[in-house]
């Protein structure tokens, strides 16, 4: 039994070595597995994950390639200083800073870890930001219904993505959390129903569903026979030997692909358009209803914080329109 145990550790950690170590491991030994139980005993979150992946291999590469550093030990607060220099050059500010925090959470693990004497990366600071609105590109109500009828509806592919995208509107989910249910997680309550949505940090958030998201989730879920499998995913690739439903989950890239499509073939030439973009828009025809509060708002998206939710409200675009068509020259 011993045997096999020692055999389950090898093989999680030889798969950890190939998803997560670089090219070329700036050092063994305990620095190697270290490095791994970062990503996989510190961060649960699958996004945050590959994101840290990213930022962490794009740096380790640069410092091999460009800097001629062959040990982690050789890391200066220089070298990190230069690499976000440069990225600056190509990406937003927000996005720098945001690898950049991967570098010191990845340097203050190997720390507590005593790999490193100190954090290369804990002094060094990352290009100032400041927005008080999102730019994730939205729809305006007459686009999301143009989107939405654009969609043919007698094959299950067209349920599919509309139950989608009119979950993402209805209940302002992220991607991740919509094709992360399972069907168990639209079920009945208190006379109508409700989906549950698994957003970051493990937490569940219940929403009801607006009369239009429960016609589109109920005809999805019996056309497709789904009813049968409540364990089983709720949003499902297609098979592409078949053509039909398989067992596998659709993915985020899978969905942003098909809104693009859907987008394309609707006459939608809002650039930019992505999943998130139904978040922003399900949020922002909210608030344009004379009742609506934004603390309700905020409960409905989940945020923790109403700063977050007011990103998405985009009310002042149309203000700002109408004002500068008074421009009367």
């Amino acid at each position: 039994m011993r045997g096999d145990e020692n055999g389950r550790k090898q093989a999680i950690f030889d798969s950890l070595v190939r998803t997560c170590l670089p090219k070329k491991c700036l050092a063994g030994g305990d620095a190697k597995r270290r490095y791994l139980e970062f990503f996989a005993a510190q961060i649960r979150n699958r996004n945050t994950r590959e994101a840290y992946l990213r930022a962490v291999r794009d740096f380790l590469d640069w410092a091999e390639t460009e800097a001629g550093i062959e040990n982690l030990l050789d890391i200066e607060p220089l070298h990190v200083a230069a690499w976000v220099e440069i990225k600056t050059q190509t990406y937003e500010a927000q996005s720098v800073k945001q690898q950049l925090a991967a570098l010191r959470h990845l340097f203050d693990w190997l720390v507590t870890g005593h790999v490193l004497h100190t954090n290369p990366a804990s002094f060094v600071r990352g290009p100032k930001f400041s927005y008080t609105k999102g730019k994730t590109p939205i729809l305006t109500p007459t686009e999301a219904r143009k989107l939405i009828r654009s969609i043919p509806t007698d094959t299950l592919v067209g349920l599919r993505d509309r139950a989608l995208i009119g979950l993402m509107i209805y209940t302002f989910a992220r991607v991740s959390a919509a094709v992360t249910m399972n069907v168990k997680d639209v079920y009945r309550k208190q006379e109508n129903l409700w989906v549950r949505l698994h957003e970051k940090g493990g937490k569940h958030h219940e929403m009801p569903c607006q009369h239009n998201l429960k016609e589109w989730l109920q005809e999805y879920i019996e056309a497709a026979g789904l009813a049968e499998d409540p364990n089983g995913p709720l949003f499902r690739s297609v098979d592409r030997k078949t053509k039909q439903f398989g067992a596998n989950r659709l993915d985020r890239q899978r969905a942003w692909a098909m809104v693009k499509r859907r987008a394309k073939k609707a006459g939608i030439d809002t650039p930019g358009i992505c999943n998130h973009t139904f978040r922003g828009t399900g949020i922002t025809a909210y608030l344009e209803n004379p009742e609506a509060k934004l603390e309700h708002a905020q409960q409905m998206a989940a945020h923790s914080d109403p700063k977050t939710t007011r990103l998405y409200d985009r009310r002042s675009d149309q203000v700002s329109l109408d004002e500068v068509e008074r421009i009367g020259i």
